[in-house]
């Protein structure tokens, strides 16, 4: 995925402020030990010194550079015998980085830091609004044993967890093929069914590979978009900001469809959301506790037609599944 240019600048203000702890550090140290040995500050000044002759005739090409090294070695095994006589670690006034194989620039060469790779899936969790419950739901946490295997579901042809293990598959190839193409789901079933569960089993799997993903309940989409349209107050950057991460993030989930207050400026912005990001390429998706006939009464035809067509329908069956994790407690 590619971070956008204002969430690239958040991440690296944080090594810019790690390499200012750093560089204070270094000041504090040195200074210390030049207080109490003050003959070290010559031996300082002349390895700087070689050190600058050593990459100058590095880049000319002089052949001096082995000479050169031998001397500089010389010199800092003489610092580091004259830090431990005076009671200071050998590497006392070395740089002290968080990540020493980047050396907090976050990039080693042209290629990001596998710290700065962590920074960003972080950061992706945290602005997901799923950072919590990802540790409860997930993947390795699914258990099949709640759903029922004793009775044949009318509208599925199979139980519940014949059903629910064909889902699971599905949802598995999901984040296996994510990066091949655009893909969207429509999970839809009772309350309690597990829908929610499962987008945060996708979620997390997507997260953790540096996709961004964006989880709202339809309530919160609606409430941005309305913010979008008609709050005067807000600033157009701000307004652009929230409604662009939206549109424009790997994966959008929509949950509970249908709870909120369905009216014609709901279904506008909900067509527009998803037509746009269908066109431009990015994955949703939508769990609802309506019916198919729900669906098409309360949206637009155009709507219906345009989950229908585009999205892979997903019939959740079973007993509410809160109700027995309760049971079992």
């Amino acid at each position: 995925m590619v971070l956008t240019n204002s969430q690239y600048e958040q991440l690296m203000s944080r090594y810019y402020d790690r390499q200012l702890r750093s560089r204070h550090i270094s000041e504090k140290r040195y200074q210390e030990v030049i207080t109490a040995v003050p003959s070290l500050k010559e031996l300082e000044q002349r390895i700087q010194k070689m050190s600058l002759a050593h990459a100058r005739d590095r880049l000319a090409g002089n052949g001096q550079g082995a000479d050169l090294s031998e001397e500089i070695a010389a010199v800092t095994r003489e610092r580091e015998e004259l830090l431990t006589a005076h009671g200071f670690p050998a590497d006392y006034l070395k740089p002290v980085y968080e990540c020493p194989d980047c050396q907090d620039t976050g990039y080693i060469g042209d290629k990001k830091c596998h710290c700065f790779e962590r920074e960003i899936v972080n950061f992706l969790y945290s602005q997901s609004n799923l950072q919590e419950v990802l540790d409860r739901e997930n993947f390795s946490r699914f258990n099949l044993e709640l759903y029922p295997d004793d009775y044949m579901e009318e509208t599925t042809g199979q139980t519940p967890r014949d059903n629910m293990r064909n889902i699971f598959r599905t949802a598995k190839e999901f984040v296996r093929n994510f990066d091949n193409g655009c893909q969207n789901l429509l999970l839809y079933g009772n309350t309690g069914v597990g829908k929610t569960f499962l987008t945060n089993c996708i979620a997390k799997e997507l997260l953790d590979s540096s996709h961004t993903v964006v989880y709202l309940t339809s309530l919160k989409l609606f409430d941005i978009l309305e913010t979008y349209k008609f709050d005067r107050d807000l600033s157009q950057a701000a307004k652009n900001a929230s409604v662009s991460y939206i549109l424009d993030s790997d994966l959008l989930i929509i949950d509970d469809l249908g709870t909120e207050l369905n009216n014609s400026f709901t279904s506008s912005q909900l067509y527009r959301c998803i037509d746009t990001r269908q066109n431009n390429g990015s994955s949703t998706i939508i769990s609802t506790n309506l019916s198919f006939d729900d669906l098409r009464e309360q949206y637009s035809e155009r709507i219906f037609s345009r989950i229908t067509s585009n999205y892979t329908l997903l019939k959740l069956t079973g007993d509410d599944i809160r109700l027995k994790k309760a049971w079992l407690k």
